[in-house]
């Protein structure tokens, strides 16, 4: 039993551990984004690749967020091929690409806390409307990399 319970709290201790990293690398990317002010988000239309820029990023609920309208045809895109990619520059020698997979969260929760991070957007948005579409990202490598040093890969 001893043996059993010993077991049990290893197993724990782990996926503890597991969701600390998970967290602390979300948060990695999330501030490395949140320095870069404006991303481009990657999608694809029929065979022709769309890119355009992006502001929002938000972590709610252990989830990394982004934002658009659902009339966008970003929006389309994704609802058609879920994968994006995403590309920052932080304008002192560093870029991070992002590979995930787009899932759409319809939680009024989501959509306010991301409103409420970014302010400017109720001019055009609701937690309420028709419109407001919150993707959390999954299945992210991303990598952060430089001219000059070895690159790093972030996964959760």
């Amino acid at each position: 039993m001893k043996q059993l319970v010993l077991t049990i709290l290893a197993l724990a201790s782990i996926t503890i551990s597991a969701n600390a990293q998970t967290n602390n690398n979300m948060q990695e990317v999330h501030d490395f984004l949140k320095k870069c002010g404006t991303y481009f988000i990657a999608t694809v239309e029929g065979d022709q690749p769309r890119v355009r820029p992006f502001g929002t990023v938000n972590i709610f609920d252990g989830k990394l967020y982004i934002q658009t309208g659902k009339k966008k045809d970003v929006a389309k895109q994704i609802a058609q091929n879920p994968k994006i990619e995403i590309c920052a520059f932080d304008g002192a020698g560093q870029w991070i690409r992002i590979q995930a997979v787009a899932v759409e969260d319809v939680h009024r929760e989501a959509k306010q806390s991301m409103l409420d991070a970014y302010p400017n957007l109720q001019n055009m948005y609701s937690a309420d409307d028709d419109n407001t579409l919150t993707l959390y990202i999954t299945e992210v490598t991303a990598t952060i990399a430089s001219f000059s040093g070895e690159p790093k890969v972030i996964k959760f």
